[in-house]
Formats: C-alpha cells, sequence, structure tokens
C-alpha cells in the first residue's frame, strides 16, 4: 500500500479530486496519510478534516530562519510516513532537502503543457493569464516528477485543453482544473501505487507488463 501525503495552499480542488478518486475506486492500493498546508486558512485543511485525514500546518511565518523550516517540513513529510508526496496546488517551493529526500517520489501538477508556460513566475491564476495573452489555442495540464528545477522534472501525463475565444483567465483555469488537473492527479498516483512506470534517464517510462 504506497502511502501518500498530499501538500496543499488554498482551496484543495485537487486534493479533492483525490479523495474521491480513492473512494470511487479509481486509485488503488494507495491511502492517504497526511496533508501538510502552507497556510492555516487553506480550506483544503477542512477538507482533510471531513475525510478523517491527519493534517498539519507547517509554515515559513513560524520559523526564524528558513533552514529550520526546511527542517520542519521534511521532519512533517518523514514522520507521516509516506512513500509518495504529491504537491496538489502548493504554492511553496520545495526545499531541496526535501527533494534530495525523496528522489522521484515527489509529483506536481501544472496548469500548462510544459514546457510552454512554466518555470519560475508560472502558477496559479498567472498561467491562464499568460496562455490568454499570448493567444494560444490550445493549452492543458502537466503531472511530472520534482527534480531541483523549477517544472523540470520527468513529464508523467500530459492532458490538452482548448482554448475558447472568450475564454477568461477564471473560465480557462477552471476548465483545465475539471477536464485536465482532476483527472490526471489521481491518474498518476493510481499509475505510481501500481508500479506502473519508472524513470530511466531522466524520462518516465511506462512498463509494458504491467
Amino acid at each position: 500500500m504506497l502511502k501518500v501525503a498530499v501538500m496543499v495552499s488554498g482551496g484543495g480542488t485537487n486534493l479533492q479530486a483525490i479523495l474521491d478518486a480513492v473512494a470511487d475506486g479509481k486509485i488503488t492500493n494507495a491511502q492517504i496519510v497526511k496533508v501538510i498546508s502552507n497556510s492555516r486558512k487553506a480550506y483544503a485543511l477542512e477538507r482533510a478534516t471531513v475525510a478523517g485525514i491527519p493534517s498539519e500546518c507547517v509554515t515559513r511565518r513560524d520559523y526564524p530562519e528558513e533552514k529550520q523550516f526546511q527542517e520542519a517540513l521534511l521532519r512533517a513529510l518523514q514522520e507521516s510516513g509516506a512513500d509518495l508526496v504529491v504537491l496538489a496546488g502548493c504554492l511553496v517551493v520545495i526545499p531541496q532537502n526535501v527533494v534530495d529526500a525523496y528522489p522521484n517520489r515527489i509529483i506536481n501538477i501544472h496548469p500548462a503543457l510544459i514546457p510552454s508556460f512554466c518555470g519560475t513566475g508560472y502558477y496559479g491564476l498567472g498561467v491562464h493569464e499568460a496562455v490568454l495573452a499570448r493567444g494560444v489555442k490550445v493549452t492543458g495540464a502537466t503531472v511530472h516528477f520534482v527534480d531541483s528545477g523549477t517544472d523540470t522534472g520527468p513529464i508523467i501525463l500530459q492532458k490538452a485543453v482548448e482554448v475558447l475565444d472568450d475564454d477568461t483567465p477564471e473560465t480557462l483555469q477552471r476548465r483545465v482544473m475539471e477536464q485536465a488537473e482532476w483527472k490526471l492527479l489521481p491518474q498518476a498516483i493510481d499509475l505510481i501505487a501500481n508500479d506502473c512506470l519508472e524513470v530511466v534517464d531522466g524520462r518516465v517510462r511506462f512498463r509494458k507488463d504491467r
């Protein structure tokens, strides 16, 4: 059974998609063991409480030094016993000590088709604002492993979403979540939980025997 810790920052819609997928049997061989937020106001913490999942807030504001925060975050993850860390709308830059402790065991959902509209500064609604400003006709979402770069880890899954002529950043954000994010993240967790993929030479390879 894969033990999963989910890191969040806000409303937790991707967390809810994961919880629903576990309940519906779309994610198998996996258990959500902890939800960690960097904000005490995050509604995602309420979602965890309703689901009966232990939760914790680990925020930089509580620590005088960055290193203390980094150590506290790693400690929270390790104490949860998690095998996989899922960034589900997490706006914290994952410290290097955490990346080092969980090689190819941290995944992130990004609201665009990497390598487009990704990297430093591309997060939240700003991604969709950039998509509309550029005038592209197709966007989407990407699930990838986390490495020491920003949105540079091996890509696991991607799904395209059409950009409509009358889209606003808000309507596009919602459609990308509904059509891509809420589907891809549970799917990726299920693939990992059932040992259906591996990372070889910096790329994700799906096992033919699975």
